[in-house]
């Protein structure tokens, strides 16, 4: 089947490469060509979901250090005594590969590159005009310095440019840096996370990196059915604290409509649902229940063999029982305290209400349902041998995203990208290598 029409195709260049017909047996993003001059996580977030559709990935890294989380850890993952026969290894280079830099960045090439140096930025400019997009999140101005901005680029041009930043290239704040945790504090998911009478805390994974990152491909994967249709490239402004405020979701829109405070930590609770929270049990463990609704409200009660608080008007409705919470959650929380997490497990088993053990990391990585789901697969390593990483959670009936090359080493790809992309040969390589541009 064609995706577009041969009259579109002759119109103008939809792709870098040639693949623009679509089989069974091709990924959505097939020839699509990203060059990707992100690290640490929200941009290298966006380049894998890109990279897992089928596009190609050029990562640029800094020549020697390369993306910072190559040195965020431990762990590591132990180099094999093969190690030293695969491009980009250098003998005694460290303890191993990050397992931060590892989760995000599959199905990539590593081009370690000085783009300082007027010969890096040449090389930088190149690739550039090759691709169909650019991703991008240094801070403002700083990519300017090297002729390397969207509006520096020769026009017309048709790439989509992704520019991924703390706080934006626009407002009082644009020229900030943003890390995740940062942002989380100043645009109030910290204020809202953590027990009721506990500190504002964080939240356990780097959810403003990775949903600026979800936002990025998104946006990107726009651009590219816009510019299909149309033949225009465009620049995309993606920031963090943009993409936090828009996933306070529902607690934004009740401070905006009741024009009221929000209503601050509540822990495993809801401040809109009640019960919905985690509660104790015998063995000191806690199991989250939740009665959505009034049936589902019954469900719990009958369950725990509580008809008393099924029957009480005082928990009628759910804007009674969340009125009524401190008399309600305790009453509850007396009855779960009896049994232990594994019993009330096996009571629940089947009966029509949300509910489910707090697991730690290793048991949900091991959980039945994970592993039936395919979201552990194992990928084999050049340097680090057999490596497990969590795999691309949506289930495609035709295209499915796969995990076709494990994470590169530092400059593995340097030869390759010059060559076959740029066309160089070995001669201007090995010049490129000995004035330190490219490693």
């Amino acid at each position: 089947m064609l995706l577009y029409s041969a009259k579109t195709v002759a119109a103008r260049r939809l792709f870098s490469t040639a693949a623009v017909r679509l089989s069974k047996q091709q990924l959505p993003l097939e020839g699509v060509r990203v060059v990707d001059m992100t690290r640490v996580l929200a941009g290298p977030y966006c380049t894998q979901i890109l990279g897992d559709l089928g596009a190609e990935i050029i990562k640029l890294e800094h020549p020697t250090k390369g993306d910072d989380t190559r040195a965020w850890g431990p762990p590591f993952a132990p180099y094999t005594e093969h190690a030293d026969e695969v491009p980009g290894h250098k003998t005694g280079a460290g303890l191993g590969e990050s397992a931060y830099f590892l989760c995000v960045n599959r199905n990539k090439k590593s081009l370690a590159l000085n783009f300082k140096s007027a010969e890096g930025q040449k090389i930088v400019r190149d690739l550039i005009a090759s691709a169909d997009v650019v991703i991008e999140n240094y801070v403002p101005g700083t990519l300017a310095k090297y002729g390397l901005a969207y509006d520096q680029l020769p026009k017309p041009n048709k790439v989509i440019y992704a520019s991924i930043t703390g706080y934006g290239q626009t407002g009082p704040y644009s020229n900030r840096p943003g890390y995740d945790v940062m942002v989380e504090a100043e645009m109030g998911l910290m204020h809202i996370t953590g027990d009721p009478d506990g500190n504002p805390s964080k939240v356990g994974v780097a959810v403003t990196d990775l949903t600026t990152g979800l936002y990025a491909a998104n946006s990107i994967m726009a651009a590219l059915i816009h510019r299909a249709r149309t033949g225009e490239g465009q620049y995309l402004d993606v920031c963090l604290s943009d993409c936090q405020v828009a996933t306070l979701a529902n607690i934004a829109s009740s401070a905006l409509i009741s024009g009221k405070p929000d209503s601050g930590r509540q822990g495993t609770a809801h401040p809109s649902i009640c019960p919905y929270q985690g509660f104790p049990t015998k063995n000191n463990g806690q199991i989250m229940i939740a009665g959505g609704n009034d049936t589902q409200f019954q469900a719990v009660c009958a369950a725990i063999e509580r008809p008393d608080l099924a029957g009480n008007p005082d928990y009628a409705t759910n804007a009674l029982r969340v009125k009524n919470r401190k008399v309600l959650v305790p009453e509850i929380s007396k009855t779960t305290a009896s049994k232990t997490k594994e019993e009330w497990l096996e009571i629940f088993e089947g009966k029509r209400f949300p509910y489910a053990p707090i697991n730690d990391i290793q048991t949900t990585l091991h959980h039945p349902h994970v592993r039936a789901r395919n979201m552990v697969v194992e990928v084999d390593h050049p340097a680090c041998g057999p490596l497990p990483l969590v795999n691309s959670p949506v289930k495609y009936s035709r295209t499915q995203p796969t995990i076709r090359s494990p994470p590169p080493m530092l400059g593995q790809h340097t030869d390759e990208v010059l060559s076959e992309v740029l066309g160089y040969d070995a001669a201007q390589i090995s010049e490129l290598r000995k004035d330190g541009v490219v490693n």
